[in-house]
């Protein structure tokens, strides 16, 4: 695992929200080795990142692009932990 990126519809307030609870996640998780960014809905393709983490409202846009995780509340950190965690943990990196 690489990189995460969090998208949005615009790419700018909820993405790079999205993008600092990642970060927080990533390091109460004791990860520290993954980048991870914010972009909008427009710029994303095929291969952008490991793992995309987006709104459930974009799932159905972004998950042909890669692993996805959809969040039913973006400001939801616990959910965001709980879903990040069994994500690593399945693909081995917890």
């Amino acid at each position: 695992m690489k990189k995460i990126v969090c998208i949005c519809g615009s790419g700018l307030g909820s993405s790079f929200l999205v993008e600092m609870n990642v970060k927080t996640v990533l390091k109460e998780l004791g990860l520290n080795n993954i980048e991870v960014e914010h972009t909008d809905l427009g710029s994303a393709w095929p291969g952008i990142g490991d793992l995309i983490v987006c709104g459930s409202d974009l799932y159905d846009n972004l998950k042909k692009f890669g692993d996805t995780l959809a969040l039913k509340n973006i400001m939801d950190k616990n959910e965001l932990k709980e879903k990040m965690s069994q994500y690593l943990t399945n693909k081995g990196v917890l």
